[in-house]
């Protein structure tokens, strides 16, 4: 079966507590991410920016030009989540996958020890079940009998 391992993402894109709320758009938008751990020296987990994070944070465009408070001027420490949940390595998979939807939550950062080592997101999850779902029809018989259907 599955392990965490297996199917968390391990080529993470982070950012420092330093970073902007622009660096933050600019990279979940260059790598097409909802989620990005916020970590300092040594990979340590600090805080989570969701791109609901960064949605609610960003200045309307509807305001004048001269009211616009800019994404450079907004830093990521004062919009990421800070208690944030996580799971570590050792987890099952069925564990993190009832830790998501307990609390609705997309995404869970893996730690090992206090050090980051991946993330599973929801989208990992749905790729499991079609994996799954890919073994039991193949596994079931072929009929040929479409007399029952109307």
């Amino acid at each position: 079966m599955f392990s965490i391992d297996a199917v968390m993402s391990t080529e993470l894109k982070t950012l420092p507590p330093s970073a902007s709320l622009a660096d933050a758009r600019e990279l979940m938008q260059e790598n097409r991410i909802h989620h990005l751990p916020v970590v300092e020296e040594g990979n340590k987990l600090v805080g989570l920016l969701t791109l609901t994070d960064v949605l609610r944070a960003s200045d309307s465009s509807l305001r004048d030009d001269g009211d616009r408070i800019r994404a450079r001027d907004i830093g990521i420490a004062d919009v990421m989540v800070t208690d944030v949940a996580t799971v570590s390595r050792d987890a099952s998979l069925r564990q993190a996958a009832l830790f998501l939807e307990k609390y609705r939550i997309g995404c869970l950062p893996i730690l090992d020890g206090e050090s980051l080592v991946g993330i599973i997101t929801d989208s990992d999850f749905v790729a499991v079940a079609i994996n799954l779902l890919e073994q039991i029809e193949e596994s079931e018989p072929v009929t040929d009998d479409f007399d029952d259907v109307a």
